[in-house]
C-alpha cells in the first residue's frame, strides 16, 4: 500500500465489536504515518487522518506519538523494516501497540464501546510512504499475545492436512538431515519392490499436497519452515542436496502452474522474512534466509522460472542485496559488539591536521576500531552470500535452454528502464539505499566472471582495465531508453551523422526507414502500417502487474532508441571492398526476448559489438554480456547511488556537531564557579544528553562506515571512475560518433571522483588508491578537453563540466594534475577558458591571501574541503599559457576583455541598483522585511563584480601591453573603458556616509560578503600594475587616461590609505570619530611592499593631477559629446554626419553598428575638425 496523496487514509473492510484482536503492519518506509483503528463514522481528508477524529486511535512512530484528537508522547521511533502490531481489547476497552514483538504499553483506555461501535483497522500515510498489512492471511511474524486473535482465521484444516502429508512424505522417504541425502527406510524392501513404487507413492502424496502448496499461509508456515529446518545444521549450502532433490520431485510430480505458484509464494515469503527480520548481533536471521534463497536458486529449472517471471516482475529481488541500517543500536546488539565508543576530535576543521590525541583517546579509538572490525566480519558474511546469489543469476553455463545470465540481462535492462524513465511511478522505483548495496554486490559478481573469462582467454582484458567499447552507444544493440546523449536527441544524431556511420563503422541506414523513424519520434501515436508491420511485437504489453504508458510497450522499451531495430541496416564487412555493400535486415527484438546469440554473437555476427570503429584495438575485451552489465552498473550509479552516498554523510556531520557541543559544554563546566550550582547542574545534564547521543551515533556511524564507506566500497567506486575514464577516452578517439555516448558517463566520472574526495575521505584516504596520480591526471585531461567540446551540446552537462573544472583547480593536488596534462591540451583549455570569468584560484593578486574575508569573524568551524575555503594556489604554468594566448591572438584579447568589461559594468550597476532599494526599505518607518532572495542576488552581483575585477587584474598583470601598447588597434579604447569602470567603482565605494557605506554598516544577514576590502584591493591591484609596476611610457599613458576621465577623484585614491575628508559643518563627533577604512590596518593580508606601492601611486597621481588641472582649458557646452558630456566632440559618423567623441563611438561599435541617433548603419568614422569661427 503506497500513498499518492499528501495525507491519504484507508480503512479495512472488516470490523470488530467484541473480543481481543490483532493485526500487523510491515513498515516499508519510515516517514509520517498514523496506524490504528477507527469507526465507520470517522471522516478523513488530506489534513485529518486516523487519530484526528474522536473515535479513531493511532500510533505514529515517525514522531513517536499517539493520536486521539489530541497527541502525547508514546512508544519508540520506527524504521523501514520494522513491524508494528496493533492490538484492541474490546472486553477491557483499551488499545495497545507492539514494535517488533516488544509491547509499547497501553496507548488508549476507556475507548467507546456499545451499540453501533465497531472498529476497523485503518491507516493514514503521507506522500510516497509505503506499508504492507497482515490480517492473518500469512502467519503473524511475532507470537500472538494471550487471548488475542488475528482478524483472519488461520486455515486450521489445511494446516493439519499439510503437516500430515509432510509426515507421510517422511514415512516414505527418510530425511537424514545430517547427511543431506534421500535414504530408503528399509533398503531390502525397496530393492525388492523397485523405484517405481517410490514414485507412485510419492505421486499419491503430491496429488493431495500440491493444491495446498499454492496457498500463501501454508507455503510460509509449512514448506518454508521445513526447508529452513533442513539448513539449520549449518555447513555449506552444497552439503544439503536434499533441497535440490525435493525441487526435482516438485517439478516431476506437480503440475507446472502449481510449481510456479508455490515457488512464487516461497520466494515472496523469503523476501518478506529477510526484509522484516530484526537486526541481531550475529545477523543470524538474515544469513538463514539468504542460505535458503541460494539453495533454491541453485536448482537450474527453478532459477530460470524465477528469473523469467518472479524476481524482477512480481517482487523487488533487489531487497535480497540490501543490509538495513539499525535505527536503534541497542536492539541490534551493537552495544555488546562495540562496547567502547569513540569519535574524531578534529574541532579545527579549517586545518586538515588531526589534533594530537591523548593516550586515553588512543586506547578508546583502538577499542572502537576493534569493535568495528568485529562488525565488519559479520557483515562480510552476509555480503558474500548476496554475491553468491548474483553469481547464480549471472551463470552462463546452464545446460537446458538459454543460460540464466541472458535472462538476467534482459530483466536487468528493464529494471534500469523503469528507474530511469518512470521517475513518477513510486511502486516501480528502487529506493536509493537498496541501489547502493545492489551496485556493490553486482560489481563483485561481475568482476568475478570477468576475471574468470580472462583466465580462460589470455588475450582478453583484466577487470582492472575494463571499459565499455563505443560501438554500444551507436549500433542500437543496447537500449538507452530516452536518456540524453552528448550530442543531443538520438533522432537528430541519426540524421546528422548518418554519413559518418557509413564511412567510419560500416553502418548504413535506409533513408526511407530513417524518415519513418523520425516521424515516429515526432508523433508516436500515428504510426504507419508499414512501421507497425515491421514491429509485430509492438502491440504486446510488457509483463508485470502495473499499467504502463503506451509508449513503454514498444519492443525496445523506449521510442528514442528505435535505431537500428526499426531501420534497414547494411554492413560493409572489413574483408570486402567498400564498394560491395550488402543490406541486412536487423531483427526487431523485444529487450526481454533477446537470446545468447543476439548478445554474444556467433560466426559472422558480432552481437553487441556490431560496427567496431577502426580506432578500437583488435584485442577482445570480455564476454559481450558482461559489457552490457558493466554499462548498466554505470547507469545505476547515475540514477540514485551518488545521491545516496552524499545523503549518508549526514550521520558523520551529526557526530562532529555533537562532539563540538560536548567539548563546549565540558569547557563551560570547567569555567563554572562553584557557587553557581544551578548552572553547573544544567550543564551536567546537557553533558549527559550529548554523551548518550554521541554513544548512539558513533555506533550507528560504525555500521554505516562498514556497509557504505568501507575501503572495499571505496575501491568499487574508484574502479567505476576508472571504467568511465577509459570509456570516455576510447569514445573520444572515434571523432564525431563520440556524440552518441550517453551523458551519464561524463556525469558518473565527475560524481564518482567527488564522492571519493568528499564522502569517503574521513574514513579512507584517496591517495592510497593504486594509480591515483595517473587517474587524477586523466580525469583532468577529460575535463580540460570536453568542457568546451563542440560535440557536447547539452547545457546541463557543459555546466557540470565547467563547474567540475573550476572545483578541480581549487585544490593544489588536482591543480598539479591539470598541469601534468599534455601542453597542447593545456593551451586549448586556456583558449576556451578566456570566456568564463571566475578564475579565482589561479590568481595571486594584490592583498589576496584570504580564505575568508577579513571582516568576517570565524564563527563555527567549517569544512576545510570546501572549494571556497581553499587558499589561493596560483599556477604559473597556466598563467603563462594565458599570457601567451592573449599576446599572440590579436582578435581574442579584445573580444575577451570587451565581454569582461560589459559583464562588470552590468554586475556592478545591478548591485548599486539593488542596494538603493535595500537602503530605501531600511529607512521606512513602518516595520518591513527585505526579501532574502533579493539579498542573495545582491550579494551574488557583488561577488561577481569582485571576481571580474580579479580577472582584469590578472590580465593586466600577465599581458599589460593589451592595454598599454597603443600600436594595437583596440588598446587605447580598452584602457579608457577600464579607467572609466575603475573610477565608477571607486566613487561608489569610497565616498563616506554614502549609499555603499550605509548598507555595509547595516550588516544585513545575506550581505556578509559585501564589504570595502575585497572590492577595493582588487581595484588597487589593477591601478598599481598600470601605474607603478610598468615602464615609464606605459605609466604615462595609463596616468593620462585615468586623469582624463571626468569621474576621476583623487580623494578616492587617498581613501585607500585612510586619508579622510575634512570635517564638514554639522558633522557629529561620533561620526567624526568613526573608524575609517585603510589598507594599512590589514597587516595580516597586505605586505609592506604592497603598501609602499600604493603610497608611491598616491604620490604620483597627486603630482600629475595638479599638473593636469593647470593645463586643462575650459570647453564650451556646445563642443561636448552629446552622449557622455565628458569629452569634446572628436568624431563624425558616415553617412549620417552625427557626432560624438571617439571613446563613445568606438565602444558602441564593438557591439552595435547602428547610429546612436538615427539608427542608420554606420559605414565609417572620420575625425571631426571644428570649423574656424568668423
Amino acid at each position: 500500500l503506497t500513498s499518492y496523496f499528501n495525507f491519504g487514509s484507508i480503512r479495512a473492510t472488516t470490523c470488530v465489536y467484541k473480543g481481543k484482536w490483532i493485526y500487523e503492519v510491515l513498515i516499508s518506509s519510515q516517514g509520517l504515518m498514523q496506524i490504528g483503528w477507527c469507526t465507520l463514522n470517522c471522516r478523513f481528508n488530506q489534513e485529518e487522518g486516523v487519530g484526528d477524529t474522536p473515535d479513531s486511535y493511532a500510533y505514529d512512530g515517525n514522531r513517536v506519538r499517539k493520536w486521539n484528537v489530541t497527541t502525547t508522547n508514546y512508544g519508540k521511533s520506527w524504521a523501514a523494516g520494522d513491524i508494528v502490531s496493533c492490538l484492541i481489547d474490546l472486553d477491557e476497552g483499551n488499545i495497545s501497540f507492539c514494535l517488533n514483538g516488544v509491547s509499547l504499553g497501553t496507548a488508549f483506555d476507556n475507548i467507546s464501546r456499545g451499540s453501533g461501535m465497531a472498529y476497523f483497522p485503518a491507516i493514514s500515510l503521507s506522500f510516497k510512504e509505503s506499508v504492507a498489512f497482515n490480517f492473518g492471511s500469512r502467519p503473524l511474524r511475532y507470537p500472538l499475545k494471550k487471548g488475542y486473535q488475528p482478524l483472519q482465521d488461520k486455515p486450521a484444516t489445511d494446516l493439519m492436512k499439510a503437516h500430515k502429508l509432510l509426515g507421510y512424505l517422511n514415512n516414505v522417504i527418510k530425511m537424514d538431515v545430517s547427511e543431506g541425502k534421500l535414504v530408503e527406510r528399509d533398503s531390502s524392501t525397496w530393492q525388492l519392490q523397485g523405484e517405481p513404487t517410490i514414485l507412485i507413492t510419492l505421486a499419491h502424496i503430491f496429488n493431495n499436497f500440491s493444491p495446498l502448496m499454492c496457498k500463501v499461509y501454508l507455503v510460509e508456515d509449512v514448506l518454508m519452515s521445513f526447508l529452513l529446518g533442513i539448513l539449520e545444521g549449518g555447513g555449506a549450502v552444497e552439503a544439503h542436496p536434499l533441497i535440490q532433490q525435493l525441487l526435482d520431485l516438485m517439478w516431476l510430480l506437480m503440475e507446472d502452474y502449481e510449481v510456479h505458484e508455490c515457488l512464487k509464494q516461497l520466494l515472496m515469503s523469503l523476501l518478506r522474512a529477510y526484509r522484516f527480520s530484526p537486526i541481531v548481533p550475529d545477523l543470524g536471521l538474515q544469513i538463514h534466509y539468504l542460505r535458503l534463497t541460494i539453495a533454491i536458486l541453485k536448482h537450474e529449472k527453478s532459477r530460470k522460472y524465477l528469473l523469467n517471471n518472479v524476481l524482477f516482475d512480481v517482487l523487488r529481488s533487489v531487497v535480497f542485496f540490501y543490509i538495513k541500517s539499525p535505527l536503534r543500536v541497542e536492539e541490534a546488539g551493537l552495544q555488546e559488539l562495540i562496547p567502547t565508543t569513540w569519535w574524531p576530535n578534529r574541532f579545527n576543521k579549517e586545518s586538515k591536521e588531526v589534533k594530537n590525541e591523548s593516550s586515553e583517546e588512543r586506547l578508546r579509538r583502538r577499542a572502537y576500531e576493534r569493535g568495528c572490525q568485529r562488525l565488519k566480519k559479520r557483515i562480510e558474511v552476509v555480503e558474500e552470500l548476496q554475491v553468491q546469489i548474483l553469481k547464480l543469476l549471472l551463470n552462463n553455463k546452464d545446460h537446458g535452454g538459454g543460460a540464466s545470465r541472458y535472462i538476467f540481462l534482459n530483466k536487468f535492462r528493464k529494471f534500469l528502464q523503469e528507474n530511469a524513465s518512470n521517475r513518477g511511478n513510486l511502486t516501480v522505483l528502487c529506493p536509493p539505499e537498496y541501489m547502493v548495496c545492489f551496485l556493490h554486490r553486482l560489481i563483485a559478481a561481475l568482476r568475478h566472471y570477468w576475471d574468470e573469462h580472462k583466465m580462460k582467454n589470455a588475450s582478453a582484458l583484466n577487470s582492472e582495465d575494463a571499459y565499455v567499447p563505443p560501438q554500444l552507444f551507436y549500433n542500437g544493440k543496447v537500449d538507452y531508453f530516452d536518456l540524453q546523449r552528448l550530442g543531443g536527441l538520438l533522432s537528430h544524431l541519426k540524421k546528422t551523422l548518418k554519413d559518418d556511420l557509413a564511412s567510419k563503422v560500416n553502418i548504413l541506414i535506409d533513408p526511407a526507414e530513417l524518415q519513418a523513424v523520425t516521424m515516429d519520434d515526432l508523433d508516436e501515436d500515428e504510426e504507419s502500417a508499414v512501421s507497425t508491420a515491421q514491429r509485430p511485437a509492438a502491440a504486446l504489453a510488457i509483463g508485470g502487474a502495473l499499467a504502463r504508458p503506451s509508449w513503454l510497450s514498444s519492443p525496445t522499451l523506449g521510442r528514442a532508441n528505435r535505431f537500428l531495430s526499426t531501420a534497414a541496416v547494411s554492413l560493409m564487412t572489413p574483408r570486402r571492398s567498400p564498394g560491395s555493400i550488402e543490406k541486412v535486415k536487423v531483427r526487431t527484438l523485444n529487450m526481454e526476448q533477446r537470446t545468447e546469440e543476439d548478445i554474444e554473437g556467433s560466426r559472422g555476427n558480432e552481437g553487441l559489438l556490431l560496427g567496431k570503429p577502426t580506432e578500437e584495438p583488435d584485442q577482445p575485451i570480455t564476454k559481450n554480456s558482461l559489457l552490457e552489465i558493466l554499462d548498466g552498473i554505470v547507469m545505476m550509479y547515475n540514477l540514485s547511488v551518488h545521491q545516496q552516498l552524499g545523503k549518508m554523510v549526514g550521520v558523520s556531520d551529526d557526530v562532529n556537531e555533537y562532539a563540538m557541543a560536548l567539548k563546549d559544554t565540558e569547557e563551560k563546566i570547567g569555567r563554572c564557579p562553584e557557587r553557581r550550582r544551578d548552572i553547573c547542574e544544567e550543564l551536567l545534564k546537557s553533558q549527559k544528553v550529548f554523551s548518550e547521543k554521541l554513544n548512539h551515533l558513533s555506533r550507528r556511524l560504525a555500521w554505516i562506515n562498514v556497509t557504505i564507506y568501507s575501503k572495499e566500497k571505496m575501491q568499487d567506486i574508484y574502479w567505476l571512475l576508472r571504467v568511465c575514464i577509459r570509456t570516455i577516452e576510447h569514445g573520444d578517439r572515434i571523432g564525431s560518433l563520440f556524440a552518441f555516448m550517453p551523458e551519464f558517463y561524463l556525469s558518473v566520472a565527475m560524481n564518482s571522483y567527488s564522492a571519493l574526495k568528499n564522502y569517503f575521505s574521513p574514513v579512507n584516504s584517496m591517495e592510497e588508491l593504486p594509480g591515483y596520480e595517473d587517474t587524477l591526471t586523466r580525469l583532468a585531461a577529460i575535463l580540460a578537453k570536453h568542457f568546451a567540446d563542440p560535440r557536447i551540446v547539452g547545457t546541463d552537462i557543459r555546466d557540470s563540466l565547467m563547474q567540475a573544472l573550476a572545483s578541480y583547480v581549487c585544490y593544489p593536488h588536482s591543480l598539479r594534475a591539470v598541469e601534468r596534462i599534455p601542453e597542447d591540451q593545456r593551451i586549448s583549455m586556456m583558449r576556451n577558458l578566456l570566456a568564463p570569468y571566475e578564475q579565482r584560484p589561479w590568481g595571486c593578486g594584490f592583498g589576496y591571501r584570504y580564505t575568508r574575508l577579513p571582516h568576517l569573524l570565524k564563527t563555527k568551524p567549517e569544512d576545510a574541503n570546501l572549494p571556497s575555503l581553499q587558499k589561493p594556489c596560483p599556477s604559473t604554468l597556466l598563467q603563462r599559457h594565458m599570457a601567451d594566448l592573449l599576446r599572440s591572438d590579436q582578435e581574442m584579447a579584445p573580444s575577451f576583455l570587451n565581454s569582461v568589461l560589459n559583464q562588470l559594468n552590468w554586475a556592478f550597476s545591478e548591485f548599486i541598483g539593488m542596494i538603493q532599494e535595500i537602503q530605501q526599505a531600511a529607512e521606512r518607518l513602518e516595520r518591513n522585511f527585505v526579501d532574502s532572495r533579493q539579498l542573495k542576488v545582491c550579494a551574488t552581483c557583488f561577488d561577481l563584480s569582485v571576481s571580474l575585477l580579479r580577472v582584469l587584474e590578472m590580465t593586466v598583470t600577465l599581458a599589460p601591453e593589451i592595454f598599454l601598447d597603443w600600436n594595437r588597434p583596440s588598446s587605447e579604447l580598452l584602457l579608457r573603458r577600464l579607467a572609466q569602470l575603475l573610477n565608477q567603482v571607486l566613487n561608489r565605494v569610497t565616498a563616506e556616509r554614502n549609499l555603499f557605506d550605509r548598507v555595509v554598516n547595516l550588516r544585513l544577514p545575506g550581505l556578509e560578503s559585501v564589504d570595502h576590502y575585497p572590492i577595493l584591493v582588487a581595484v588597487t591591484g589593477i591601478l598599481v600594475r598600470l601605474l607603478v609596476d610598468t615602464d615609464f611610457q606605459g605609466a604615462e599613458r595609463a596616468t593620462a587616461v585615468l586623469l582624463a576621465d571626468p569621474c576621476f577623484q583623487l580623494r578616492s585614491i587617498q581613501y585607500l590609505l585612510g586619508h579622510t575628508e575634512p570635517l564638514v559643518l554639522g558633522m557629529t563627533s561620533s561620526s567624526a570619530d568613526k573608524k575609517h577604512f585603510s589598507l594599512q590596518s590589514y597587516t595580516d593580508y597586505i605586505s609592506q611592499e604592497e603598501l609602499a606601492k600604493v603610497e608611491q601611486m598616491l604620490g604620483h597621481l597627486s603630482e600629475e593631477s595638479k599638473q593636469a588641472a593647470a593645463a586643462t582649458l575650459p570647453t564650451s557646452e556646445e563642443d561636448l559629446c552629446p552622449i557622455c558630456y565628458a569629452h569634446p566632440i572628436s568624431a563624425v559618423f558616415k553617412p549620417c554626419s552625427h557626432k560624438s567623441c571617439k571613446a563613445c563611438i568606438n565602444q558602441h561599435l564593438m557591439n552595435n553598428k547602428d547610429c546612436f541617433f538615427c539608427k542608420a548603419t554606420i559605414t565609417g568614422v572620420d575625425d571631426y575638425i571644428k570649423p574656424a569661427t568668423s
